[in-house]
């Protein structure tokens, strides 16, 4: 079920409804309603899948009590190698199986050798496998390190791992902040829902008028790249930067927004990533739900930084290519993985990958300084040149496009592939930039203005933009449901 489907908006008031209903009532009930009611709305893509994602649920809760019970340390680690072998095992079989059947032919291929009858899976990727996996891993990870107590209110945890708005895109939750919400009473907050209903809006806004308004523009230039000039292409790895920022964090403000709706807060996910002033800093402000679980839970078993600048960047390098792999079995995502650790690296040996932890942007300026508008120009530019590989089909296709990008220092006007003025999107990218600046303090609360009549004109804007911008003709699911 979409987000931003007529279905959605039929199922969500009526779990909300029913939810404060039970709520004086039954936490148990109101507990199962939000399992019954996340498992309605995975099934709606394909029931079958279910059975996986209850795998996964009744596996990290049994070895969670089985940690909990045992007091030899070797007992605890058999538990968490149960864990990570089905989760990894089913994330590796449904995603993965294909990409290294294939590889491995095409390895033995470039030596001369050749494989005939090689067995090959014509299987569909279970929708958001990559988060909901990672999600109960980590739930048993923590529990392994003792940062945590299992929970032996098995629907509850298994609400935690279906907790329908982070279901399939994340935010990728922690135990730790998500199932204490579950197991104890929620209470409405008038507050927190019109939050969460602001937030739901912008989130909407960003998916329909960004993200799927340039979808088309960028199928065209990546699907025909030879026939377009250079000023053409960098058009083309601009607009996805931006579709995949409306796709992708405007999913997370839809989840955290729905949450709230629901008296339960989510992590943040995106910190408006486009206005870093390095790549280190982007990797603060983007996705921050995977990059802060690979730190915890990969980076710093390999040893983090304790022992020397030389395993330090092994480690990043490791981190930076897995959480690549992580988005999809090509290799064309390693090579994205690679790029940026190749791009983080240098920051990390001069000592200035933490230079902007505690550097606001502009502070309350109306403008940002010169210096760092240049910081924040450069470091989106190299985030786009690296965005074409995670674009591509393949690597070759990411060169070949690459070196025409650069090769061919040519201006031409593009024409939009439906026919539609170039100039409104260029005004409306422009006016979005604008705006999320003046709102970049707080990324949770998208209509911060004090002055009612302000806040009036942007409600309307953002409706406006909605119904402007949506087409019911043209595929809307969002771009990491694929991951």
């Amino acid at each position: 079920m979409l987000f931003n489907s007529l279905e959605f908006f039929i199922f969500l008031p009526i779990v909300y409804v029913a939810y404060w209903f039970l709520n004086k009532r039954s936490l148990k009930l109101q507990n199962l309603l939000l399992l019954v009611a996340s498992y309605v709305f995975y099934g709606w893509w394909d029931y079958r899948f279910l059975s996986l994602i209850l795998f996964s649920t009744v596996v990290d809760y049994a070895v969670g009590l089985g940690m909990a019970k045992s007091t030899d340390r070797h007992r605890k680690r058999v538990y968490l190698w149960i864990s990570l072998i089905c989760n990894l095992g089913l994330l590796g079989f449904f995603k993965y199986y294909n990409f290294f059947v294939d590889s491995f032919v095409e390895a033995f291929s470039f030596f001369g050798h050749h494989i005939d009858n090689v067995w090959t899976l014509n299987i569909i990727l279970p929708v958001g496998i990559s988060f909901y996996t990672f999600q109960t891993l980590s739930y048993s990870l923590d529990i392994y390190k003792g940062q945590l107590k299992p929970t032996k209110d098995f629907v509850a945890f298994a609400a935690f791992v279906s907790f329908f708005p982070q279901l399939v895109a994340g935010p990728i939750e922690r135990a730790s902040n998500l199932l204490p919400q579950i197991t104890g009473k929620r209470n409405f907050d008038y507050r927190q829902a019109t939050d969460g209903l602001k937030l739901m809006l912008w989130g909407l806004f960003k998916k329909v008028a960004i993200a799927d308004s340039l979808a088309p523009i960028v199928d065209d230039i990546f699907t025909n790249a030879a026939d377009y000039p250079s000023s053409t292409l960098a058009l083309g790895a601009i607009f996805f930067g931006f579709q995949i920022y409306g796709d992708f964090s405007g999913y997370s403000d839809i989840a955290i927004g729905t949450s709230k709706l629901f008296g339960i807060e989510l992590m943040s996910n995106f910190k408006f990533p486009y206005f870093s002033r390095n790549i280190a800093e982007f990797w603060r402000r983007w996705h921050i739900s995977l990059s802060t679980w690979f730190r915890d839970y990969l980076y710093i078993p390999l040893g983090g930084s304790k022992y020397g600048m030389q395993k330090t960047i092994r480690n990043v390098f490791i981190i930076f290519v897995v959480s690549g792999f992580w988005h999809g079995a090509n290799w064309t995502f390693i090579a994205w993985g690679a790029l940026h650790a190749l791009l983080f690296i240098p920051l990390l040996v001069m000592g200035k990958n933490r230079l902007y932890v505690n550097k606001s942007l502009g502070s309350k300026a109306l403008i940002p300084r010169l210096g760092e508008v240049g910081k924040i120009v450069l470091t989106f530019i190299l985030v786009s040149i690296t965005w074409i590989f995670f674009r591509a089909q393949t690597i070759s296709d990411a060169l070949s496009y690459i070196l025409r990008l650069f090769g061919d220092f040519s201006f031409a006007s593009y024409q939009h592939p439906m026919g539609y003025r170039m100039i409104d999107f260029y005004v409306l990218l422009i006016v979005f930039v604008i705006y999320e600046y003046l709102i970049h303090e707080n990324e949770r609360l998208p209509v911060p203005f004090k002055n009612r009549m302000v806040r009036l004109f942007v409600y309307i804007m953002l409706f406006f933009g909605l119904l402007l911008f949506y087409d019911s003709g043209m595929d809307r699911s969002f771009i990491y449901f694929q991951f």
